[in-house]
């Protein structure tokens, strides 16, 4: 009988561009308490959308995901729909943006800003 590996999920994940770029926002800001807040409201033409926010300070009940210099803030609602997820950033003809790839997802709209589960 083999021993019982150990496993300590992450709920979130953040890309090595979003981490670059969250990095640079701080230091614009000049502000290294500067988090990336992400949540989860109704709405959106599929049911959820994602949205993003920067926040310097936490709540009691957020969860806090940190990657060396830089972090994410999530709500006790919206981390269930969170989970296993990877924030990500792009720049491209529209814009740039913060962006969720999210696994439990199982519907998108065309944008990539809604979802439903």
């Amino acid at each position: 009988m083999s021993g019982a590996e150990s496993f300590a999920p992450t709920p979130l994940m953040l890309s090595n561009g979003a981490r670059a770029r969250l990095a640079a926002l701080i230091e614009e800001q000049g502000n290294p308490r500067l988090k990336l807040r992400v949540y989860v409201t109704g709405g959106g033409c599929s049911g959820f959308q994602y949205g993003f926010d920067f926040a310097d300070e936490t709540a009691d009940d957020d969860t806090l995901v940190e990657f060396g210099q830089v972090a994410l803030v999530v709500d006790p609602l919206s981390y269930q729909y969170l989970v296993g997820s990877t924030v990500d950033y792009e720049e491209g003809l529209a814009g740039a943006r913060f962006l969720v790839q999210n696994p439990n997802a199982t519907t998108t709209c065309g944008c990539g800003a809604s979802f439903m589960v």
